[in-house]
C-alpha cells in the first residue's frame, strides 16, 4: 500500500485542441499514481474545461499546470502568459463550473501579469489513508529498577480541626 505524502507534478503546454485530451490523460495517469483514483473524474474534467476555453479565448496558448497533494487537498493551478486574457470576461462559464464543482477555486496574477487559475478539491473522510502507528522505542538501553520502598501519598484534605488550611496533607 502506497502512503499518502506530499506530491507535486508540473507541466508546461502550447495549449490546441489534440492537446487538451493528451493532458487530461497525462494527468489522470499522475492521479492514480498518487492512489486519488477518485478525483481524476473532477480534477480533470475542471483542467480539460480551463484548457478548452483558454484555447478558445487566449492569444498566447503556452500554460502551465500544477499538481500539489498535501494529504488534505489536491489544489490544480493552470497559469498562462496572455496579459490580454481577461478570466472574469472570458472564462466566466468555466469559473462557474469550477465554483460549482470544486472545494475552493480562485484567479489570481502574478508579477509579470500572467494569470493563474486554481481549484482544490478534497479527499473525502472515508477515503484517507490509515496511519499506521510504530512501535516503541526505547529511550535508553537500561531499564529503571523498581522503588524499593513506598514514598507518602499526597491527599486532598478539608479544613482540619488543628487549624490547617485545607490544601493538601500528607497521608500518614
Amino acid at each position: 500500500m502506497k502512503t499518502a505524502v506530499p506530491c507535486y507534478y508540473h507541466v508546461d503546454v502550447e495549449v490546441s485542441p489534440e492537446r487538451v485530451g493528451q493532458v487530461r490523460r497525462i494527468l489522470a495517469a499522475h492521479l492514480r499514481f498518487w492512489n486519488l483514483e477518485n478525483l481524476v473524474e473532477p480534477v480533470c474534467g475542471g483542467a480539460e474545461m480551463l484548457l478548452r476555453a483558454i484555447d478558445e479565448h487566449a492569444s498566447d496558448k503556452n500554460v502551465s499546470i500544477e499538481l500539489w497533494w498535501n494529504r488534505q487537498h489536491l489544489i490544480t493551478a493552470v497559469g498562462g502568459t496572455d496579459h490580454a486574457l481577461r478570466p472574469h470576461h472570458d472564462l466566466r462559464g468555466c469559473l462557474r463550473h469550477l465554483a460549482a464543482t470544486s472545494d475552493g477555486w480562485g484567479c489570481c496574477a502574478t508579477d509579470a501579469g500572467a494569470r493563474i487559475i486554481w481549484f482544490s478539491q478534497r479527499a473525502r473522510a472515508g477515503e484517507r489513508v490509515p496511519l499506521v502507528a510504530a512501535a516503541p522505542r526505547p529511550i535508553t538501553q537500561e531499564g529503571l529498577d523498581v522503588p524499593r520502598e513506598i514514598l507518602p501519598v499526597a491527599r486532598l484534605a478539608g479544613p482540619s480541626a488543628t487549624g490547617g488550611n485545607g490544601i493538601l496533607e500528607e497521608a500518614r
